[in-house]
């Protein structure tokens, strides 16, 4: 995993847009490179202790625990924040290898906040490179 590259903060139907890039072992969103995707969302099934699905409000993405993770106990309906390696599968949903996974339920809020964070951060730092790459 090449930590060089940002986590982009991500909303599931934008994963979907994701495409490999042919040189390197990283993806491609609009033109910025990445290895993992950070998203929120309410967590809607529960198969095993390693395989759950989140619901973002625009899609769902597959979360594949590893580690201390599995050994957590994780329920339908948690609002959960998620860090890990995007994975690319052709047919399937999306996936996500999870480094990183907290609980959030307690901030109510913390929902209609994740929704102007990924627009700030579009805003703020993707669309400028993006810009860069269409000149």
């Amino acid at each position: 995993m090449d930590y060089s590259l940002a986590a982009l903060k991500v909303l599931s139907f934008q994963l979907m847009e994701a495409r490999q890039t042919p040189s390197q072992n990283a993806l491609t969103l609009g033109g910025i490179l990445f290895q993992r995707a950070w998203m929120q969302g309410v967590l809607i099934s529960v198969f095993d202790d390693n395989r759950l699905i989140l619901d973002d409000g625009t899609g769902t993405v597959e979360l594949s625990l590893t580690g201390e993770f599995r050994l957590r106990r994780w329920d339908v309906g948690m609002y959960v924040m998620v860090v890990g390696g995007y994975i690319l599968r052709a047919g399937q949903l999306p996936m996500i290898k999870v480094h990183k996974m907290v609980d959030l339920s307690a901030s109510p809020d913390r929902e209609a906040l994740w929704y102007l964070e990924v627009i700030e951060a579009y805003r703020l730092f993707y669309m400028p490179l993006i810009e860069v790459d269409d000149e």
